[in-house]
């Protein structure tokens, strides 16, 4: 969605008009999803029909603004989603344009702007987890790996955990502290990513 807004605002900064902004819009990302092109961001197919109704309210010379609005209900499922909330704001942006008179290119270029930066910061926090994601993975299966150096040794680990009192008492605790380190941390991931 950030290319898509970078792209609105390049265009009207072109000269095009609200109708052919749309248009030309539409013409790049229906051929994008008719051709399959991998070496370009594609749109979901709730922002392929937003982008749909957008271009037909502007071919109607009706406000686009509120046609978004309309349309982004029946197109996004569930409450919070980025995507719904980018095709709000796009909305914004155009009725603060069309009310305050300035220029749509540089309000566009704007939201741009926001969108990059928080696009860089989910990036940034996606770095961030990939340490502690692949240390939980590793911890959650070193134990089995443990048990199979253990038979590659020549030590039998299954007879003496299975066999014993004593064995049969570390195997739970082992078997409940790793389930219990896992939920732990994901759930430490799932705050740091800021889900509930």
């Amino acid at each position: 969605m950030t290319v898509v807004v970078q792209q609105l605002a390049a265009l009207l900064k072109g000269g095009r008009t609200a109708a052919r902004l749309w248009d030309e819009l539409w013409l790049v990302y229906a051929a994008e999803d008719c051709h399959g092109a991998e070496d370009r961001p594609a749109l979901t197919p709730a922002s392929l029909s937003l982008l749909s109704v957008a271009r037909a309210a502007a071919m109607r010379g009706s406000p686009v603004a509120d046609a978004i609005r309309a349309a982004s209900a029946a197109a996004f499922s569930g409450g919070q989603n980025r995507e719904r909330r980018i095709w709000g704001e796009l909305a914004a942006c155009f009725d603060i344009a069309a009310a305050s008179g300035c220029p749509l290119a540089d309000v566009l270029t704007r939201l741009a702007a926001q969108l990059e930066v928080e696009d860089d910061a989910e990036a940034a926090r996606q770095t961030a987890l990939a340490g502690p994601k692949a240390t939980v993975t590793l911890l959650t299966w070193l134990p089995l790996l443990g048990l199979g150096l253990g038979v590659a040794l020549g030590v039998d680990p299954l007879s003496i955990l299975l066999g014993t009192p004593f064995g049969v008492a570390a195997l739970a605790a082992g078997v409940a502290l790793t389930a219990a380190g896992r939920i732990w941390s994901a759930r430490l991931v799932r705050s740091a990513i800021g889900t509930p």
